[in-house]
């Protein structure tokens, strides 16, 4: 949706005065109209504006990164072909929706560091999770079974070496073992 600029309300305020006969009420009316209404548009329109910080971290650029891809799987995954069963609609709307918040969730426990915020991001997950079970249930479909979300980072699989080294490792050939 695009939103209209304070610039271009004011211009076809402006222009919108011009074509009506001056009157004392139109313009007393439009007055009044103006300043209520352009205060809450500048508002708005800086409380969306995107904040743009001169460097992120690592850790904050993985957090977006991993963020976006789960805010855009929702949006993809939200929007199912409509079957027309409301109920059953309904649940593969909402299954996604539900499973983007805990897929956000899980992110906050990976990178954040405030213990109230992972906190609740627990409850999220466990609720979530539930309800997403729930609404299946509902509708006669088997719930998933319940794994633990992983809040780490998933290792680098490591690279093979050739060298195989067991220090401290000790052989223990039962006597039912030798030859």
């Amino acid at each position: 949706m695009v939103r209209p600029s304070i610039r271009s309300i004011a211009a076809a305020s402006r222009s919108k005065l011009r074509s009506l006969r001056p009157g004392i009420g139109t313009a007393i009316g439009l007055r009044l109209l103006i300043a209520f209404v352009m205060p809450p548009l500048a508002i708005a329109q800086e409380a969306h504006a995107p904040a743009q910080p001169s460097a992120l971290s690592a850790e904050e650029s993985a957090f977006l990164k991993e963020n976006d891809a789960a805010m855009t799987k929702m949006m993809n995954d939200m929007a199912a072909k409509p079957t027309g069963d409301i109920d059953r609609d309904f649940v593969a709307m909402m299954t996604p929706h539900h499973q983007g918040a805990i897929d956000m969730a899980v992110i906050e426990l990976r990178y954040g560091k405030n213990e109230q915020l992972r906190r609740i991001a627990q409850e999220i997950i466990v609720d979530q999770m539930q309800e997403i079970a729930a609404m299946k249930l509902a509708i006669g479909e088997k719930a998933d079974d319940t794994t633990p979300a992983p809040t780490q980072p998933m290792p680098a699989p490591a690279v093979p070496t050739t060298e195989h080294h067991h220090s401290g490792m000790q052989m223990d050939m039962s006597a039912g073992m030798k030859k």
